[in-house]
């Protein structure tokens, strides 16, 4: 997954505007963009997770059709 842009320092001015303590801010700060580098989806992400399911949803309906033309050929 690809880095997504997080502006910690800017996080961090915010969270000490409003009563944050140094420290605290900067902690808080850095776990905000550990979890938002490691859990969010980036869309080239959401792109390769769709070209996935289209593949394999062509290939479900090949086999599908697959077995319909073998049961009408069989029956």
């Amino acid at each position: 997954m690809s880095a997504i842009a997080f502006d910690t320092l800017a996080y961090a001015k915010k969270l000490k505007a409003s009563g944050f303590t140094e420290e605290q801010a900067e902690v808080q700060a850095e776990a905000m963009a550990e979890l938002v580098n490691e859990q969010l989806a980036t869309k080239r992400d959401l792109k390769e997770l769709e070209m996935s399911l289209v593949l394999r949803l062509g290939s479900i309906m090949v086999a599908g059709i697959a077995v319909i033309a073998t049961l009408v050929k069989i029956l």
